[in-house]
């Protein structure tokens, strides 16, 4: 007992003498420096309030005032009055990475900031394709706050996503698949008729080629044959497929071609009605179309693959948009393996859709969108599906001149590609004027055909100007 006191007495007093130890030595810092190969400790109480620390060289020392001036000037609201404050210090490999440039007024981001709020708002209160333009919508306001760097590379969250799957062909491949998976081809079988609507709304991307050209005469504005092929793609309303065609054509205007398309994609509620209703007649509006016939299994499971072969045989470079359209069909048509065909149209393609939908509006920055050739781009997809709208409608009137059992013009709108958002326009504007007028699986027929006819005419492109 005696022995573990007094071993305990010697364990404390050996602590304090070493803890005066360390309080004496905090005091007296020492310098060593080397003369030949003796080595001296010269004691340096001058030192003692500026010794530092090896390995905290470029910390900053605690200096309220300082403090508090760089919290003021990395706030949103000073960035937007003034600037983004340049980075301390950047290397090249970080500098040539960065693809959001930092130089746009702070005003050009309250303005893209509101309008990413604007698309939410469109999607959440009037339910323009939520499933689009929710995450677009906060792609846009994200990537515009100041200081955050979301779309800065080589670690921004949205630069990573561009680059991973928008800025290439992947996440249009996987769509085009996802699309396959959840289409039912059958409308367009049962009526092959419904093939020249799809075909017709593509002259909202052939027209485009000539606003282009005119466009050209606008000062400011200037695009070459190739940006030109890749703009005149949005006519078809079919983001996946602008995507594809930019990137092999003219990947520097993808971010406003993607921007666009998708917009419009999005926004065919509010866009195709005007143009239905200007171009129709309430006769017309009231057609009822025949139930349409039967389709069996082995006319759905034969039709992807002969669509396969005929791109293979015909045009080579839309094979890849049509190839993964048929491999998802055909996944779902066989039913041989569902597991695969539920992943394709629900998991994958929700995953992908959230993916790209931010991707897109990532690149909605003041730098690539307020300028006067990306404002001709908007321009021009506007432009260009309304006549894709307009050309699905009068080819329509003119078919019903020679025809026994008339077509309903509403659906001849359907024929662009933004699937099924078309159709359901169609038949809703079908509804209004005669609630008994069911006219969706009608309008499927040129809608899924539109597909079909965009990736043919970005073929046609790729065949005509890709090296």
């Amino acid at each position: 007992m005696l022995g573990q006191k007094n071993m305990s007495k010697r364990i404390v007093n050996c602590c304090v003498v070493m803890l005066a130890l360390a309080f004496v030595f905090s005091f007296v810092p020492t310098t060593f420096a080397s003369d030949n190969a003796n080595a001296r400790v010269t004691p340096s109480w001058s030192t003692r309030d500026t010794a530092i620390i090896k390995g905290s060289e470029k910390v900053p020392e605690i200096q309220a005032g300082k403090f508090f001036s760089e919290l003021w000037h990395n706030t949103g609201i000073y960035q937007m009055i003034f600037g983004e404050a340049p980075a301390a210090e950047e290397t090249a490999e970080v500098k040539s990475a960065v693809e959001f440039a930092e130089s746009a007024p702070g005003w050009q981001k309250i303005i893209m900031i509101a309008l990413g709020f604007l698309i939410i708002y469109l999607a959440v209160a009037k339910g323009f394709e939520p499933l689009l333009l929710v995450p677009i919508g906060f792609g846009v306001v994200l990537v515009n706050i100041p200081g955050a760097g979301m779309g800065q590379g080589p670690d921004g969250m949205l630069h990573i996503i561009y680059s991973a799957g928008v800025g290439n062909e992947f996440f249009p491949m996987l769509i085009f698949m996802g699309f396959g998976a959840m289409t039912d081809f059958g409308p367009l079988i049962a009526n092959p008729k419904m093939a020249l609507l799809g075909a017709a709304a593509q002259l909202g991307v052939f027209a485009t080629l000539i606003g282009v050209s005119l466009m050209n005469l606008i000062p400011g504005v200037e695009y070459n044959m190739f940006q030109a092929s890749a703009i005149a793609i949005i006519g078809g309303a079919d983001g996946p497929t602008s995507i594809y065609v930019s990137g092999k054509l003219a990947p520097e205007m993808m971010a406003v071609i993607a921007v666009a398309a998708y917009s419009y994609m999005a926004l065919v509620p509010m866009i195709q009605p005007p143009i239905m209703k200007a171009l129709t007649s309430d006769k017309e509006r009231h057609i009822k179309m025949n139930q349409l016939r039967y389709v069996s299994k082995a006319e759905k499971t034969i039709f992807p693959l002969v669509l396969l072969l005929l791109s293979i045989l015909l045009l080579p470079p839309a094979a890849p948009l049509i190839g993964m359209l048929a491999f998802g069909n055909f996944v779902k048509q066989t039913g041989v393996v569902d597991r695969l065909s539920k992943t394709m149209e629900n998991e994958m393609l929700n995953i992908v859709s959230i993916l790209l939908s931010l991707g897109v509006g990532s690149q909605m920055t003041p730098e690539k969108i307020m300028n006067p050739s990306s404002l001709g781009v908007i321009a021009l997809g506007l432009i260009a599906f309304a006549i894709a709208t307009a050309g699905g409608i009068i080819v329509v009137k003119i078919m019903n001149i020679f025809l026994k059992e008339k077509i309903n013009p509403l659906i001849g709108s359907a024929g662009v590609s933004a699937v099924p958002m078309a159709a359901r326009v169609s038949n809703k504007v079908g509804l209004e004027y005669d609630p008994s007028n069911f006219l969706l699986m009608h309008a499927m027929g040129p809608n899924v055909s539109g597909v079909i006819g965009t990736a043919v005419a970005a073929g046609v492109f790729i065949a005509t100007y890709a090296k």
